[in-house]
């Protein structure tokens, strides 16, 4: 228990028009336990307005935050007891305070639902229920959204999931390697690991040497320090071997897609961004859930990566100050004051689309790494914004990437070897310790499995693309997709696409700098659907298709636009041994002859939304 404050925090008090504002102390109820319908006891730290120190009397909205990295330290949220919220804050099962097994993500759902209602039947609590937070806390907001409790009313999710097994978890069939790292620095601050030294010891200590683990993936039961926490290990074997998409990746908890039809209808704010993990299901769920619903659905996409705060700072990749977001606190309380006591804060007559168009900086830095992309924020109803067309850029003899359709018939064909995959040089990375962000695609010292100070572009498994020098600005706003003819001569392989901003030469960049802008993998064994593998036959040629992630960049004049292919991006995800063996089991390898094919009858191209607006 604490006493009550009588004034809000710095800076809360710049506001809009209509906000509630800081007129509450707060009074803290720490270690409050909720019991579930399967008797697990969940602990929760509950935030209450309060009046010359005393919980302030009456019924007020509430929101709420489920998390797994421990509740106690949530004290921004009171920001929103503040002005007139009860904020609970709660343990998710097997964390911290709370009883239970924790089995990441797929079981947050019924949990979910339980706090709500729970939540609902207080005295304290005006029957409005409103559920912010990021990443793991935002993909417990879909899980509980999916099953449509009575009394929520209104979302916040940030960076937060539409499907674990499309893009987060598993990537068109390839597994995202954030995770299994990710099972490692969980299982380090577990409960088992609190309860006991040698177990804390032994797991940091493999979190210490994680690349090594990485380097050695597959594991296999029992070999890890990870089968120190049971269900820690069998987390990170199941979604490492689960590559088919069945029953075991519908559930709630592993994100909404497959209850969209039955999903909660409440004004949901998204917030996502162009450098973090989640920005294609953040856009997925706000297409198809504002499909859907009645209520508003908004969202809210900048230049930022997954933990990097709202700064305009994305790798090397400087969009500041426009592409800050400075007041993050301020939106949120817009939002739930307008939905949650119907104040009258304007955002329900704001476009939907909020959304920052990165590109048109004043240049490269001199003198050092940093790339001035600069950028502006633009509003739409829709997404793509309607001011947009379908382009499509061809790949071409001599790595020219054109609108022209080819003529001819030609390939290019390479070697790949999952000994020596293509390294991970930024882009949208989270639970992994490599910089996220835009980079010149050249190797250095902190990307872990990047040999040399080479560019990529100078292996000999990666095909660059390029357009000639733009002559005016290319807007690119909305969904990005390849679209390739390839073959191999085994069972199975993986194909990748990056798209790459190339900027003319300066100084410090004497050869220009080629700045990944998105990027996504393809697994070859699921081109006819995730429901099923299908080995390939041995320099068969087939056609396919994949999303990479969507973006909004203004490729400015003199610059050119590239199109980088080739078969793997470590540790970003995983390197497919080219076998055909089961995934996540498998431990041999070979060398794969891939081919893109490209001309009049096979026409391998990258499909970018364009505007055909003027600046």
């Amino acid at each position: 228990m604490e006493k009550a404050k009588s004034k809000g925090s710095a800076g809360s008090d710049r506001m809009s028009p209509g906000c509630s504002a800081p007129c509450y102390g707060v009074f803290l109820k720490h270690d409050e336990t909720i019991s579930l319908r399967d008797g697990v006891r969940l602990a929760m730290d509950i935030y209450f307005p309060a009046l010359d120190g005393r919980r302030a009397e009456g019924a007020f909205p509430v929101i709420l935050v489920r998390t797994p990295y421990d509740k106690s330290p949530m004290f921004h949220y009171r920001y929103f007891a503040e002005r007139g919220y009860v904020v609970v804050c709660q343990d998710v099962r097997g964390r911290y305070a709370s009883g239970g097994s924790f089995y990441p993500f797929a079981n947050e759902g019924p949990d979910g639902y339980d706090t709500v209602e729970w939540i609902a039947s207080q005295p304290w609590c005006s029957g409005k229920i409103g559920t912010s937070g990021p990443s793991y806390c935002a993909a417990v907001q879909s899980a509980l959204a999916s099953l449509n409790p009575p009394h929520l009313a209104a979302m916040i999710p940030t960076y937060g999931p539409s499907s674990y097994y499309h893009s987060s978890m598993r990537h068109n069939g390839a597994l995202e390697m954030r995770f299994f790292v990710y099972a490692f620095t969980m299982a380090a601050t577990s409960r088992e690991a609190a309860a006991d030294p040698f177990v804390k010891a032994a797991l940091d200590e493999a979190c210490k040497n994680i690349w090594e683990w990485v380097r050695s993936f597959p594991i296999r039961k029992g070999e890890t320090p990870l089968s120190l926490v049971p269900s820690y290990e069998q987390w990170a074997i199941d979604i490492s071997t689960r590559a088919v998409y069945d029953e075991y990746w519908k559930r709630p908890g592993y994100g909404p897609m497959p209850f969209y039809d039955l999903h909660a209808d409440v004004p949901t704010l998204y917030v996502a961004g162009w450098y973090d993990t989640y920005t294609r299901a953040s856009f997925e769920n706000f297409i198809q859930l504002g499909k859907r619903q009645k209520s508003p659905v908004h969202i809210l996409a900048g230049p930022w990566t997954h933990v990097g705060g709202f700064k305009g700072i994305a790798g090397d990749l400087l969009t500041e100050p426009s592409g800050g977001l400075n007041d993050a606190m301020t939106h949120e309380l817009r939002w739930f004051d307008r939905w949650l006591k119907g104040l009258p804060t304007g955002v329900d007559r704001e476009k939907r689309v909020k959304y920052f168009l990165m590109g048109g900086g004043s240049r490269l830095a001199p003198d050092s790494s940093r790339i001035y992309h600069g950028g502006e924020w633009k509003e739409s109803d829709t997404w793509p914004p309607p001011d947009t067309k379908q382009v499509s850029f061809f790949l071409h003899p001599l790595g020219i990437l054109s609108e022209r359709a080819p003529e001819g018939e030609n390939s290019s064909s390479y070697n790949f070897d999952p000994s020596d995959p293509v390294p991970t040089i930024g882009g949208s990375l989270s639970a992994i310790p490599l910089p996220a962000g835009g980079f010149d695609q050249k190797g250095r010292e902190d990307f872990i499995f990047s040999k040399n100070a080479l560019p990529l572009s100078s292996r000999q498994d990666v095909l660059c693309f390029m357009s000639g020098i733009l002559e005016n600005d290319l807007l690119v706003e909305g969904p990005v997709s390849a679209r390739l003819w390839v073959s191999t001569d085994g069972p199975d392989t993986d194909f990748t696409a990056k798209l790459i901003d190339v900027y003319p030469p300066t100084l410090n960049y004497p050869h220009g700098a080629a700045v990944n802008i998105t990027d996504s993998i393809m697994r070859l064994r699921f081109r006819n659907g995730f429901e099923r593998e299908e080995p390939a036959v041995r320099d068969e040629v087939y056609c396919i298709s994949f999303q990479l992630y969507p973006t909004a960049n203004r490729f400015a004049k003199g610059h050119r636009i590239r199109l980088d292919i080739s078969s793997s991006n470590f540790p970003r995800f995983d390197v497919n041994p080219n076998t055909g063996g089961p995934p996540g089991k498998e431990r041999k390898k070979r060398v794969a002859v891939n081919t893109i094919f490209y001309g009049a009858s096979r026409q391998s191209c990258i499909t970018l939304y364009v505007s055909v607006r003027q600046g």
